[in-house]
């Protein structure tokens, strides 16, 4: 009897293997209260162990769970490339959502869920893909590092970062890595256009605390914490930072420019940001530097005026801006204020060029020829910035094509968090392509 069973294919198993993350609960609050990632790393490590491959695990504190396994290439002199997820979210209100953010429901074509988009998608795909050249018994040319870690989602304190600085021998040859949030398609002059992000603006969390002369509320108080702490918080929210572009960024504007004709205009940067639907939600934050106030705190009584207020601040600088922009930070908020870092992660721009470069545009464009592929930068943080650390650069390269009606830029930490399947194994086609040419 002939046997005619083929193994499956990336795509056939990536929509599956993400609804069972998304049920997963891996919600990350920031303060270690969460369920932890403990049950999806032995879930990533078990769909490895099905077909041969094994896997480490490590804590950096109880619960809080990183995956790596490495698949040799044919050539072990070539450098190694990272490819990695995150297995946490952020939290989700079941209130908020029309359906169980943890049910991974597969409704009108979509996988709705926390994590859909950030980033158990690209989990799914990695999975899938590592699946089947295990299976298969190919061989990538060159070793490949795939690492699912924990905490990203809080700055990777209890992840990446963790792994870098106490396990860097797990990453031992690599000098390139792919992770989260490029890849994806726009719609953009009527040309559809895959967004490459080879850049990240800096994370600066700061702590302001404003200090005072404590006293009772009826008296009078030119010393108050609480004002000067206000005022500081109301100079440095309403700061308006200066249109300013990095090489990355010009790069994309200059692209968009090619493909709509519309020239960017610093004095109307809106005027081009309308031609990019809902991705203006993520170019726009990079034309700046930015920084947000994000809580306040102060006293512990209506009539007692207390000797220090704190708040924070959310901000987010262009690359090799962070001292500039902490020098301009600390002249706002004026004196009486101390000024420290919660957490502070690198700024990253690395070229749109090169072999890596090269290869994911030639993977995208197997599935979807004569596409468009432009670099941009993110708003946000990656995992990225950890590996970097240890010389590696990266770039965000999560692949999926996708209808135009979907926002999908606000599916980020949004309600109702979605991603159509068939986008899903799109992405798992070229990152198959992608991983056994270059």
């Amino acid at each position: 009897m002939t046997d005619n069973r083929t193994e499956p294919r990336p795509e056939d198993e990536v929509v599956r293997i993400c609804q069972e993350l998304i049920r997963i609960d891996t919600s990350n609050y920031g303060d270690g209260s969460g369920p932890g990632e403990r049950a999806a790393a032995e879930y990533t490590a078990g769909l490895m162990a099905e077909v041969g491959l094994e896997a480490e695990i490590f804590e950096a504190a109880p619960g809080r769970a990183s995956v790596v396994t490495r698949l040799a290439g044919e050539d072990p002199s070539a450098s190694a490339l990272v490819v990695h997820g995150h297995l946490d979210v952020v939290p989700a209100l079941r209130e908020q959502w029309s359906v169980d953010p943890f049910g991974a429901e597969l409704k009108d074509g979509l996988i709705w869920g926390r994590g859909a988009v950030d980033m158990k998608d690209m989990d799914a795909m990695i999975l899938s893909v590592l699946r089947n050249f295990a299976r298969t018994g190919r061989k990538p040319k060159r070793d490949l590092i795939f690492a699912f870690f924990a905490d990203e989602e809080a700055g990777g304190t209890y992840g990446a970062r963790y792994a870098v600085d106490k396990r860097p021998e797990l990453f031992e040859g690599a000098t390139e890595a792919i992770s989260e949030v490029g890849g994806f398609s726009a719609t953009i002059g009527g040309q559809r256009t895959y967004l490459l992000q080879t850049a990240e603006k800096g994370l600066s969390w700061l702590r302001l605390v404003a200090h005072g002369r404590a006293g009772h509320g009826s008296q009078i108080n030119t010393d108050n914490a609480v004002t000067r702490l206000a005022g500081a918080v109301s100079r440095i929210g309403a700061y308006n930072w200066p249109i300013e572009l990095t090489p990355t960024t010009r790069q994309f504007l200059d692209g968009v420019t090619e493909l709509t004709g519309v020239e960017f205009d610093p004095d109307d940067p809106d005027k081009i940001l309308k031609e990019l639907g809902t991705v203006a939600r993520f170019v726009g934050a990079t034309l700046q530097n930015t920084t947000n106030p994000t809580l306040l705190k102060g006293g512990y009584k209506h009539n007692v005026i207390p000797e220090s207020a704190e708040a924070l601040i959310d901000c987010r600088t262009l690359p090799g801006q962070e001292e500039k922009v902490l020098e301009i930070v600390r002249e706002l908020a004026g004196t009486g204020v101390d000024i420290s870092y919660v957490h502070n992660d690198v700024s990253l721009e690395v070229p749109f060029a090169g072999n890596l470069v090269d290869s994911m545009i030639d993977a995208l464009h197997s599935e979807d020829p004569g596409a468009k592929v432009l670099p941009y930068t993110l708003s946000g943080g990656t995992d990225n910035k950890s590996l970097s650390r240890l010389g590696i650069t990266g770039y965000g390269f999560a692949p999926l094509m996708l209808p135009d009606e979907l926002d999908f830029t606000g599916m980020f930490h949004g309600v109702d968090e979605r991603v159509p399947a068939d986008s899903l194994k799109f992405g798992a086609r070229v990152l198959d392509t992608l991983l056994t040419n270059y």
